[in-house]
Order: C-alpha cells, then structure tokens, then sequence
C-alpha cells in the first residue's frame, strides 16, 4: 500500500499524544493528557450513534466496552460482536481500531465476558533519503480483558474487569533504547434497571449506571523516559425507557464523565523584563525566586502515583473549581425502536474548549435480522477543532445466541 509523507505526520502527531513530552506556555489552558487515549473511542457503532455513551444504555453485545454489569440484564445467553472505526480516514487508509467482544450469562444471577481491542497506525515507512528503500514499521496498540459480572439484586449488578495493555508505538529504529511500554488496569462497574411502571399514557422503566475504569499504576516507554498515566476515568450516566406499547419503545439518556488524572500545572517563569509575559530570556521555573519578579506556578505538582493522582484529580485545576467543572464532559442520547428489528439513534457530546473542544453531533441506525444486529453510525463536528473521526461511518456486528433464554423485561 502506497504511503505518503502525511501519514508520518500524523503518526508524529499522534506520538505525542501517547506520552512524549509536550510544551506547555504559560497562557494555555491545561489540556489532561495520558498514555493510550485510544481506550476511550467508542469502538462500537450504537454508543458512537448516541454521542459516545453507554455506561446506563441499554444492554447490548458491547456493554463490556462501557459497563460489562449490564451483561446480567441480556435476554441472549450469549453473544459475540465485532466492529471496526476509520481513524483520519481524510488523511489516510490504514489507521483503524478494531473491537471484538464476548459474553455469556452463566445463569440469572451472573455473567462472564472479554474483549479484544486493536489499535493499528497502519505501516510506515522511515526513509533517510531518495535512494534509500526505507524500514517498514507497523506500530500499534491493542488491550485484552475480561469481566465477571454479579447480580446483587433483582435491578442491580455489579461487575469487576481486568485489562493488559501493550502500546508500541515508540520505533526502536529511530531510538534504541525504545520499547513496547505494557501494563495493567481493572474496572469497578454497577448498572440499575427497574422493573417497567405503568404511567398514564405510556409505561417506562429507569436506568443507571456508573464505571471507574482503567485504574492501574503509570507506564512508560524506556527506563529514562517520563510516566504516562493511564486514561483512569469516571462515568455517570441515566436514562428512562418511554415504552409506548408491544411495538415501540424510546429511550433517552444522559451521561457525564471525567478523567481521574491529574491537571497539568500551569508552570512559573522568570519574569527578567518585567513585563508579564514570557519570552527566550525568562527562564521556566517551578520555584518562587524573591530576588527576581516572578509568576506563581498554578495548580498541583501532577508527578504522583495513579492513587494519589485519582483523588487529586477533584482539586488541582489551576482555575478553582470552576475549571474543575470544565473537566467533566456531557452527552445526551436518544434510541427509538420498533419491534425490536429497527432502531434509530441520535446524540450530542460536549467538552469544554480549554480541554480539548471536542463537540459532534451523531445519527445511526441499527437493524436486526434472527440473531444478527447491524448497527451503523455517523458524526458531524460541531468545534472549531477538527474530529479524527468526523464524515465517518462506523460498523458494528453482533451475534446472539440463546435469545430469549432469560426474561428481564
């Protein structure tokens, strides 16, 4: 496959967000940054049609992504699902990620599941010359885990995952002392389903759910190269299923997430002129010199452990707590489906600009056929900051097997 110098880039760009070092000015806002992002992207094509949402949905194939104690609520006995993301689809070809789940319910009161997640640059190749042939590199990411889900009570299940993570995307041809940076990570999740209520005109059935995912210690690249911490996040989510009669059903759902990291600092300077502003002659500084005018360092120091860094994470934003309410993203959801064969989907995500500005709108539809389900998405930007996965089309398969075997509804 032909490549170009715009795949470079982008695998560059890319590099420096998956743990190299990063310049930070002192009148930029701060962006939380981790080692393998990649982990947060919806993989499937349901979630990603309802604004990257899935904590308190509805169950489905790819819960185990989003929230794996939903596998206690699937009417199936199990399921095998698979999905497949265009990544910079507008730049190139050959960058994706790949998703594939399994689960089986065990009996009413649990479940087990895994998952495989892959994460390709495609190849590249490094060349130090017109004359020379080049080295092909194929760096790439992938995460596997499994799940155990419990059933505590007749509405609620919690479930308990385990993740190994490989990111190698450091070249070892350009720096010798790169490797494959690895470790490991565990999920904490509970999911609420109600039993259905009759209301005046329709019936209707509450849901929520929580996750605290990828919790884990930080990993880096080569003994003397920085800790990356993993992308630890929290999600909160509800919803309620407006249950119309046999046929029809509407659910709508909301969702809320934060990353449990620290905030970067925004670091002092020496201010040698006087002028409040930085330039080549005032040098960075985390100190306060009393000989010298200087800038105050902002914020927290984020060199701790994950644990210390997951607490710190609710109070170390330079800006207070206003900036502390910026960290958190939204999204809401819609699902309207009918006889269970057709679904139509739509959502809104919202990130605040001085944290990364992602906002997109998102449509889909799924179609089921015996125990096959076609799910199909499509987002739109709505930022000044251009969405790698915006005019994308997303596909997902899900298998069932044993439908019907159990009764939750």
């Amino acid at each position: 496959m032909k490549k170009y110098a715009i795949t470079l880039i982008a695998f560059v760009t890319l590099n420096l967000m998956f743990g190299q070092e990063t310049i930070t000015f002192p009148d930029q806002s701060s962006v939380i940054t981790t080692g393998v992002p990649f982990m947060l992207i919806a993989p499937d094509a349901r979630s990603a049609s309802m604004g990257d949402m899935g904590v308190a949905t509805s169950v489905d194939g790819f819960s185990q992504q989003w929230n794996p104690a939903k596998y206690a609520f699937s009417e199936a006995k199990s399921g095998v699902t698979l999905s497949y993301t265009p990544y910079l689809s507008k730049l190139v070809n050959d960058i994706s990620i790949s998703y594939a789940t399994y689960f089986n319910r065990l009996n009413e009161y649990s479940a087990v599941s895994a998952s495989f997640k892959y994460f390709s640059l495609g190849e590249i190749t490094l060349t130090q010359g017109e004359d020379d042939p080049g080295i092909n590199v194929k760096p790439n990411e992938f995460t596997a885990d499994v799940a155990y889900t419990l059933r505590l009570a007749d509405q609620f299940a919690m479930a308990v995952a385990v993740r190994y993570m490989r990111s190698d995307l450091r070249i070892d041809q350009v720096d010798p002392n790169a490797n494959a940076a690895s470790t490991f990570g565990a999920d904490i999740t509970g999911y609420y389903q109600s039993e259905e209520e009759a209301y005046n005109d329709f019936n209707g059935r509450w849901r929520a759910g929580f996750a605290i995912q990828n919790l884990g210690p930080k990993f880096k690249y080569d003994e003397g190269g920085r800790e990356n911490f993993q992308p630890t996040n929290l999600r909160l989510g509800a919803g309620f299923d407006f249950i119309f009669d046999e046929y029809s059903k509407l659910g709508v759902t909301a969702e809320v997430s934060k990353l449990l990291v620290p905030t970067p600092p925004k670091y002092g300077f020496v201010d040698t002129n006087g002028d409040g502003v930085q330039t080549d002659d005032d040098p960075s500084t985390t100190d306060v010199d009393e000989s010298e005018p200087t800038i105050i360092t902002e914020g927290k120091d984020n060199d701790v452990s994950f644990i210390n860094g997951i607490f710190q994470s609710f109070g170390d934003a330079p800006g207070g707590f206003s900036e502390e309410l910026r960290e958190f993203t939204w999204a809401l959801g819609a699902e309207y489906t009918y006889q269970e064969n057709f679904a139509f989907r739509a959502g809104y995500f919202n990130e605040a600009e001085d944290k990364g500005a992602r906002k997109f709108f998102a449509i889909g539809a799924g179609f089921k056929y015996t125990t096959i389900n076609i799910d199909l998405s499509y987002l739109f930007s709505a930022s000044k900051v251009q969405s790698p996965l915006e005019n994308t089309l997303r596909f997902s398969l899900t298998f069932n097997f044993g439908a019907g075997e159990y009764d939750e509804y």
